[in-house]
């Protein structure tokens, strides 16, 4: 029997502390793709999206694709954006379907909601009824809400931080969603949450308790009736009611045996909320350590964590590349830093030339430092255009926007007009920086930039420029947040 399925993928990841919102355009910046198009662009890489196609086409299934769309994390999503980004599913929704597979995030918020992915989920069911399968999957840094697992049969996240496994992600959703319209199973998804703003380290799983989670974890899915368990980071940039880590037990069967294991995994990471495994530098800690690497085991990478666009932060803090150029750093690059205006009046000079500006710190100067005056060597202006080679986004195409690259004193500032995190090395290479050949690379993300940055890197640290995802939450002001909540109270 060839069954038909329909599939979208909405993703987005709110920081509602940022006060710039997501719009129909901030999807269009990063993608926002009709089915066909999706499909030639995604359907072969390492997404979800291809995942599903591999496994559809395993079993024969009939798939409408109806659009891939993607905004970079950031502030509330209009809803212009969220009903535009939804209408084609909702539209779709009314045929004749065995199935439904979607690809979402599970941190969107919207500025008349809380749970965007819930609300979603509830349009659907509006229309196709309580019992036709729905299988989801999610980013592991997803807030799940009881509403999302009510709505859903399965959801599954991600089991890799920096996220790597896409593909097999959707591979796994698929197979589940097969036995289910087969009749084979019928699963539920059970969650356990705890009173924390996020996991002690966010989710990581290159090193630390998430790698024995996720083993006991494997373990448990040995057992009748355990199909998959998710394990979720939670996303802290949001203050919403359902904010936290939650366990995940796709499954059915004994439902109390199985809300035991979800409950055993969140207890573990409540009992180690303590046992964070980053050291988080000053800026001028950070600085200091440029000063006196000399790069012979390869660069100092830099991590900026709170000037992190992949979660929602500005992406034009300057306290980080103040505090660089005042320890008279060179050999070096900066990036991205999101600046639009500093890279129009750029562009208005002649590639060779010396320039001064003031550059970034304009949205928010609080977080992570104000505009900073700079005089430099106009190194290059581009496009932006980025075609990923690295374990994340090889293959995908993402866009900066119009830059421009401007060496500050042998500090080389790649910056940008569209926001992205730095997770591969095609993201600084393309505009002609090679980061394998500097002393210090110093870049804005959180854990991501590892997959591609860890193979060059001589040593990696952290530093919190104090910009908007700071670890210092109470400085954030969360009004909706239950209380008591950790590390809050």
């Amino acid at each position: 029997m060839s069954f038909k399925i329909l599939s979208a993928e909405i993703a987005h990841e709110t920081n509602t502390f940022n006060i710039v919102p997501t719009t129909l355009q901030s999807f269009r910046d990063r993608f926002f793709l009709n089915g066909d198009q999706a499909i030639a662009a995604r359907g072969d890489k390492n997404t979800e999206l291809a995942g599903l196609l591999d496994t559809g086409r395993d079993y024969g299934w009939a798939i409408t694709h109806v659009i891939s769309a993607a905004a970079g994390p950031g502030g509330v999503v209009t809803r212009e954006a969220f009903e535009a980004t939804t209408a084609p599913l909702i539209a779709a929704a009314t045929g004749e379907w065995d199935g439904i597979f979607l690809m979402l995030h599970g941190a969107m918020v919207t500025d008349f909601c809380e749970d965007g992915e819930g609300e979603i989920l509830r349009r659907l069911r509006a229309i196709v009824g309580p019992d036709l399968p729905i299988a989801v999957t999610l980013d592991p840094h997803a807030n799940v809400s009881k509403a999302m697992c009510d709505l859903a049969q399965i959801l599954i996240s991600y089991t890799t931080y920096p996220h790597v496994d896409f593909r097999p992600t959707g591979r796994r959703a698929a197979e589940l969603l097969q036995r289910t319209m087969a009749g084979d199973i019928s699963p539920v998804t059970l969650r356990a949450r705890r009173p924390m703003l996020e996991e002690a380290n966010g989710g990581r799983t290159d090193v630390g308790p998430m790698i024995e989670r996720h083993a006991q974890a494997r373990a448990y899915e040995t057992r009748k009736g355990v199909y998959a368990i998710s394990i979720n980071g939670a996303f802290p940039c949001a203050d919403t009611a359902e904010v936290g880590p939650t366990v995940l037990v796709t499954c059915d069967g004994d439902s109390q045996g199985h809300q035991l294991i979800a409950e055993t995994l969140a207890d573990d990471i409540w009992d180690r909320r303590h046992d964070a495994l980053n050291s988080y530098l000053t800026v001028a800690e950070a600085a200091e350590a440029a000063s006196k690497w000399n790069g012979d085991a390869g660069p100092l990478v830099i991590a900026d964590y709170a000037d992190n666009p992949g979660s929602g932060a500005y992406g034009d803090a300057t306290n980080l590349l103040a505090a660089l150029l005042g320890a008279g750093v060179r050999n070096a690059c900066f990036g991205p830093l999101v600046d639009p205006s500093a890279v129009n009046t750029l562009r208005k000079s002649a590639v060779g030339t010396d320039v001064t500006l003031d550059i970034g710190g304009a949205t928010a100067p609080k977080f992570g430092g104000g505009p900073l005056r700079v005089t430099g060597a106009l190194k290059s202006i581009g496009e932006g255009r980025v075609v990923g080679s690295g374990p994340m986004l090889g293959g995908l195409e993402r866009s900066f926007g119009p830059t421009a690259v401007l060496d500050v004193a042998g500090v080389e500032v790649l910056i940008v007009s569209i926001a992205h995190q730095m997770l591969d090395l095609m993201q600084f290479e393309t505009f002609g920086i090679d980061p394998a050949k500097k002393s210090v690379v110093a870049l804005k993300s959180m854990q991501h930039f590892r997959a591609a940055f860890g193979p060059i890197a001589g040593r990696i640290i952290v530093c919190d420029s104090g910009a908007l995802c700071t670890l210092d939450y109470a400085s954030l002001g969360y009004r909706n947040v239950p209380r008591p909540i950790f590390p809050l109270d």
